[in-house]
């Protein structure tokens, strides 16, 4: 009689399989199930219906301050904002580097504002940042003062934008130190024309 049957491959243990039907190997599967299907439970599928954001946090891209600006975030904000990051923050709104930047911030800005119904922009600029040392003074920095009359010129210049395209959202400005404090600059209200 002819064998109609096809050679089995022999398993990579050579033969000896006994592991798979130990009571070791079955005992592992099995506490692997266990904790699995618990955390199944818990994990859902984020409900675009019911997702709202409170605000789009525009921050600098400098990891050093990403840290300090989560905890920042989480005290005023739990979990309920969206978040971008361009090199200098404010100053990406002005063009820097490139006009590309104010075009993804507003970009991010209208999808946040229509599919999350956000309430208010939240832009932080930073103490002795790069972006603004390459495009107004590498010493920026070692003047204060001006540093930050610097950042406060382009925030404000920010803010005029964003009220012009949205004047019913809020803007914050804040201003962070290398010492993690988040000063609130306040926005100048006489708003050019800007048509």
């Amino acid at each position: 009689m002819k064998n109609d049957f096809k050679t089995i491959q022999k398993c990579s243990c050579q033969g000896n399989c006994s592991h798979l039907l130990s009571r070791r190997g079955f005992m592992r599967s099995l506490l692997t199930t266990i904790i699995s299907i618990p955390l199944l439970e818990f994990t859902q599928p984020a409900q675009a219906a019911n997702h709202h954001a409170k605000a789009l946090v525009l921050s600098c891209i400098d990891f050093r301050f990403m840290t300090a600006e989560q905890q920042f975030l989480a005290n005023i904000l739990p979990q309920q904002y969206d978040w971008t990051a361009l090199a200098g923050a404010s100053l990406a709104l002005s063009g820097f580097p490139h006009e590309a930047e104010l075009t993804v911030f507003l970009d991010q800005l209208d999808l946040s504002y229509k599919l999350h119904s956000i309430e208010k922009v939240i832009i932080l600029d930073h103490e002795d940042c790069g972006a603004y040392s390459s495009l107004i003074d590498p010493n920026l920095h070692q003047n204060p003062e001006r540093e930050y009359q610097v950042h406060t010129d382009y925030l404000n210049q920010a803010y005029t934008m964003i009220h012009h395209r949205y004047p019913n959202l809020d803007v914050e400005l804040y201003f962070v130190t290398l010492e993690s404090e988040f000063k609130l600059v306040t926005p100048k209200t006489d708003f050019p024309d800007l048509s």
